[in-house]
């Protein structure tokens, strides 16, 4: 794994060590609060978003220390002291970290991760939590919007040369697995997260030879029984599609074997695919599958669907590995609780524009499910609360909270799970292939079709107990008041 090559401690804004060392020297720092993770709004106008990363949190956190070449870059900023440097060689992490399991479907404004820690615990990790959720979920919540526009057609992976980095093309593909992609053209994440790897060939294998026939040839001969041939280097319906089928005949069939598949990557994918398909089923290869790429997402695939296009499976590069069309997340790591005398006391972040106001203080988040078992609401509490969901339960709308509104006959889940206690690992990770299975479960059983509208879709509530309601009322006034 990267993080045996690599200390990855420091990966965290110059302002964590400055405040660290702030509370050090005010001998303030053992005293515990509590920080939300959440974000603000969907990608894309999207109906939810999908939560990724939750496993390189873990290892970041497990692996946290700050070795001698970290102290002594620290120390040549002249600007900490040297008993913060001497506290900072023994330092792990201690505190608590509960989490929504990962691959769960999340909605705006719902504390997804919440840290309780000390101080400096909880401040020194703040970049690195925002960093792997905000392009990992970014990238999953992208790769299911393309996987549901392909209707059930295979997505590949192909966007890795068009990542920022390498780690964005490695933990991207994680992402995008954990999204519904079906495997990865990026060998190292296929090796290390052991996502299925596939690929075909490249216009320079095709321009290599002399002519296309032999290219073709020889890459048949070469991989009789993964033959994807790249149609679309010269000409496709002229020369492509007729040698791919010149292949099949004269290269493959005597070999007992049949072309898998070919590609096309450039040109008008539905007239081509659709003019390929006929001329492919007439050579008798009905079963030889057409895959496509060149800058797809959901709205493309979408659009060479609806026109026909014959198509089995979708090579997905740069569109899907940037999330091009909203490549920013937006998570954001808020304090909402401080502990005094042994009591966790609300903190509240106003602002004039009015979705950067916070909710404060300690919490529980509840996923609410009519009898159906459809996910209907979430619902947020005070974490003391203990709520009866065996009658009518009242609740507050934020957006109308003059309303008597009740759960009845609902069912509850509550979100948050322990991942660290006292800097201790006490969440058994998953495979990534559960992960994306649970992914696939709760939009297949649990979330409203109407949520995964690509326009306008239903907008999923986000609801609170009126005793956390009146708590933010009353924070709200009495910082007017000040």
């Amino acid at each position: 794994m990267q993080h045996n090559e690599r200390n990855l401690s420091m990966v965290m804004d110059f302002y964590e060590m400055t405040m660290s060392n702030g509370f050090f020297s005010d001998k303030n720092h053992n005293a515990r609060v509590a920080f939300d993770v959440f974000y603000r709004r969907n990608p894309d106008k999207a109906g939810f978003s999908i939560f990724a990363g939750l496993e390189q949190i873990i290892e970041y956190i497990t692996n946290l220390h700050f070795n001698d070449d970290d102290i002594e870059y620290l120390k040549s900023q002249g600007l900490f002291s040297d008993e913060f440097l001497t506290y900072l060689k023994n330092f792990h992490f201690k505190g608590d970290i509960y989490a929504f399991r990962e691959g769960t479907v999340m909605y705006p404004n719902e504390p997804v991760i919440t840290v309780i820690a000390q101080l400096i615990d909880a401040q020194l990790i703040e970049t690195a939590i925002l960093l792997e959720i905000n392009h990992q979920s970014l990238i999953a919540t992208k790769t299911r919007r393309i996987v549901k526009a392909a209707k059930g057609r295979t997505v590949s992976d192909f966007g890795a040369r068009r990542a920022h980095n390498m780690d964005a093309a490695v933990y991207g593909a994680r992402a995008a697995y954990i999204g519904g992609a079906a495997a990865t053209a990026t060998v190292l994440a296929g090796k290390m997260f052991q996502i299925p790897v596939n690929g075909t060939m490249a216009h320079s294998w095709v321009m290599y030879f002399n002519d296309e026939f032999t290219a073709f040839k020889k890459y048949a001969q070469t991989y009789p029984d993964a033959a994807v041939l790249l149609a679309d280097t010269y000409d496709v319906l002229e020369s492509g599609v007729p040698n791919a089928v010149r292949t099949a005949k004269e290269v493959l069939e005597p070999m007992g074997k049949r072309l898998k598949g070919i590609r096309l990557d450039s040109g008008d994918l539905a007239y081509l695919s659709k003019r390929a398909r006929k001329m492919l089923d007439e050579a008798g290869l009905c079963d030889c599958k057409i895959i496509v790429s060149n800058s797809l997402d959901e709205y493309t695939i979408t659009s060479i669907l609806d026109q026909g296009g014959c198509i089995d499976s979708f090579g997905v590069g740069e569109r899907l590995i940037t999330s091009k069309s909203e490549p920013v997340f937006g998570a954001v790591y808020k304090i909402v609780a401080v502990e005094d005398d042994g009591i966790f006391k609300p903190r509240i972040k106003i602002s004039e524009n009015t979705e950067k106001i916070t909710n404060p203080g300690l919490k529980k988040v509840y996923r609410i499910y009519d009898q159906e078992g459809h996910a209907i609401a979430d619902l947020l509490a005070k974490s003391d609360q203990v709520l009866d969901f065996s009658k009518p339960l009242r609740y507050i709308d934020p957006v109308k909270p003059w309303k008597n509104r009740y759960f009845e006959n609902c069912s509850a889940k509550e979100l948050q799970i322990p991942i660290f206690q006292s800097g201790k690992l006490v969440y058994k990770q998953p495979s990534i292939k559960e992960i994306a299975d649970y992914v696939r479960y709760q939009l297949s059983s649990e979330i409203w079709e109407e949520e995964q509208r690509f326009e306008n879709p239903h907008n999923h509530y986000m609801d609170m107990t009126p005793e956390l309601y009146e708590e933010k009322m009353n924070l709200l006034y009495e910082a007017r008041s000040e």
